[in-house]
């Protein structure tokens, strides 16, 4: 009688053994890489297509503005590195100054002069571009202008102001409105109203700033292609003399240091 049970165990064995290892695949060392090839593959498959799409918007551009686009792009480079070398200065002067509430002092009294600035408390003087914007009754808005500013700050703007009425700073805020009874579009810039054209004055060095809204898909363009157009002029003395009124901030309040910090 216990014949037939021996015999149908070892044909049930195989068939446990193959579930279990369809449960707990085995993976061969030639899998393994192969899995990790194809997963490579894919990735850099996504970062080309992405690569692509962001790069189509240079894809017609010609050669001028092509050079002109990097060496606005390496001028950007060489300020921020400047900007570095700079404090990594001032923190080896605050370690090894014998008199560290002087240093401390001085340091202070240069970041008053440049947050004041960037902040737009103070008036400014120095070369830039005046750049005015015609709309000709066509849709130049929000998006253009808002573009426009963000290449000036892009290409090195330090300060900019908008029809001599608004100081452009961190903190701006633009939206669509409406001039002349409403028969022609304008803007609204930190709830002041500004009828066309549009004077942007900025100070930086003029021919980079130039450079960086004239384009292929640019500043420029975006604004002849609504039926706009755009004249830019090269300063080597602008005045800004608006003042940004700060306001009293209501949530945001600095962290106290840390030990160490």
């Amino acid at each position: 009688m216990s014949t037939p049970e021996h015999e149908e165990e070892p044909r049930e064995e195989p068939r446990r053994r193959a579930l279990r290892e369809l449960a707990h695949p085995r993976w061969s060392r030639g899998q393994a890489v192969a899995a990790v090839l194809l997963a490579v593959l894919g990735f850099a498959a996504t970062v080309q297509v992405r690569s692509n799409d962001r790069d189509a918007r240079f894809t017609g551009a010609r050669q001028a503005e092509l050079i002109a686009l990097i060496n606005s792009l390496s001028l950007a480079a060489d300020r921020a590195r400047a900007e570095t070398d700079e404090l990594k200065d001032t923190r080896d002067q605050l370690r090894g100054s014998t008199d560290d509430d002087t240093a401390a002092l001085e340091l202070a009294r240069r970041q008053e002069q440049t947050w004041g600035i960037l902040a737009g408390t103070v008036a400014v003087r120095g070369p830039g571009v005046r750049i005015t914007v015609d709309p000709r009754g066509a849709g130049v808005g929000t998006d253009q202008i808002l573009n426009g500013l963000q290449e000036l700050r892009d290409a090195g703007a330090e300060s900019i102001e908008i029809n001599d009425r608004v100081r452009v700073v961190a903190q701006t805020a633009l939206t669509d409105t409406a001039g002349n009874g409403g028969r022609v579009p304008a803007i609204r810039v930190d709830g002041v109203a500004l009828q066309p054209p549009y004077v942007i004055d900025a100070i930086g060095d003029p021919d980079t700033l130039a450079s960086g809204v004239d384009f292929q898909g640019g500043f420029i363009t975006e604004v002849e292609d609504v039926g706009g157009a755009v004249r830019v002029e090269r300063a080597q003395r602008i005045e800004i003399a608006t003042l940004h009124a700060v306001q009293r901030l209501r949530y945001a309040t600095p962290r106290p240091r840390a030990a160490g910090e």
